[in-house]
C-alpha cells in the first residue's frame, strides 16, 4: 500500500535554473510595449543584461512557441501570436472587464467620446484592457487595449496613487513623495473624485475617476479626446456623468 502525503515531491519542485529560465523569458516578452513592438536583437540583450548567444538561445525558444516573430528582412522580433491567445484568457480572468462592459458602452454613447477601462499592474504602470472607441467625431483620440500609461503622470495613473495603502506600499509612497506637485496634486484627486491630465502640446485630455470594490480602486474608467470637446469642470455633464458611471459600476460590483 502506498502512503499519501501532503508533502511536496522534491523531484518535480522546479530547480532554480528552470525559474531562472522562465524569468528571462518573462524579462524578454515585457520589453515589447505599444510604443515599441519591434525590437533588436541588441535591444533585447540589454533588456536581459546577459551576452547576445544567451538572449539568442531564449529568443530561439520563444519563437518555436509562437510568442516571439522574427522579421528576417528587418532582423527585429514582435510577439508572437500565441500572445494574443494569452492575452484573450488574461482578460477573460477578469471579472471587472465583461462587467464594466455595458457601463461603458453607455457613457460613450451619452458623451459621444472615447472610453477606456484601465488597471494597475502593481509597478509603474497602468494598463488599458477595455477601450470602447467613439467612431462617430471627425476628430477622436483613440487608444488600444494593452496600452500602458505612467503611474505618476497619467490622469488613471494618479486615480490608483491617490487611494494606495502607505502600509502596503510604503516604498510607492516614497517615491510619490519625491515626485514635484504630486501630494498636492493627489489631495485634489481624493478631494475631487476625479483626475485630470492635459499634456502640453498635445491637445488631447483624459478625465479618470476609481471604480471602487470592496473599499479598493479596482480600476479606473477615463473619457478620453480633444482639449476642446471635453471639459474639466467639475460640474459640467461630462464629468458628472463619469463619477455616475463609476458609482454606477462599484454598486453592480456590490461596493
Amino acid at each position: 500500500m502506498t502512503k499519501k502525503t501532503d508533502q511536496p515531491d522534491n523531484a518535480a519542485e522546479a530547480s532554480p535554473n528552470a525559474i531562472q529560465a522562465v524569468e528571462r523569458a518573462a524579462m524578454i516578452l515585457s520589453a515589447f510595449t505599444v510604443r515599441k513592438p519591434w525590437l533588436s536583437l541588441n535591444e533585447l540583450t540589454a533588456h536581459l543584461g546577459t551576452s547576445k548567444p544567451t538572449a539568442h538561445r531564449y529568443t530561439k525558444a520563444l519563437r518555436a512557441v509562437d510568442l516571439l516573430r522574427y522579421d528576417e528582412a528587418k532582423a527585429l522580433y514582435s510577439l508572437g501570436p500565441q500572445i494574443l491567445a494569452l492575452s484573450s484568457a488574461a482578460r477573460a480572468g477578469l471579472p471587472i472587464i465583461t462587467a464594466a462592459g455595458p457601463f461603458m458602452d453607455r457613457l460613450m454613447r451619452e458623451i459621444n467620446e472615447t472610453v477606456v477601462l484601465s488597471i494597475w499592474d502593481g509597478s509603474d504602470s497602468v494598463v488599458v484592457v477595455r477601450a470602447e472607441d467613439n467612431t462617430d467625431r471627425t476628430t477622436r483620440v483613440s487608444i488600444r487595449a494593452g496600452t500602458r500609461l505612467p503611474l505618476f503622470t497619467s490622469a488613471q495613473g494618479r486615480i490608483f496613487c491617490a487611494y494606495v495603502d502607505n502600509d502596503e506600499n510604503p516604498i510607492l509612497v516614497k517615491r510619490m513623495g519625491r515626485v514635484p506637485g504630486l501630494r498636492e496634486e493627489l489631495r485634489r484627486v481624493r478631494s475631487s473624485g476625479f483626475s485630470v491630465n492635459s499634456p502640453d502640446g498635445h491637445g488631447t485630455r483624459t478625465i479618470a475617476a476609481p471604480v471602487f470594490a470592496d473599499g479598493e480602486v479596482v480600476a479606473t474608467i477615463a473619457v478620453v479626446g480633444t482639449a476642446e470637446s471635453i471639459s474639466a469642470a467639475p460640474e459640467s455633464p461630462m464629468v458628472r456623468a463619469l463619477l455616475q458611471t463609476t458609482a454606477d459600476l462599484a454598486s453592480g460590483l456590490g461596493s
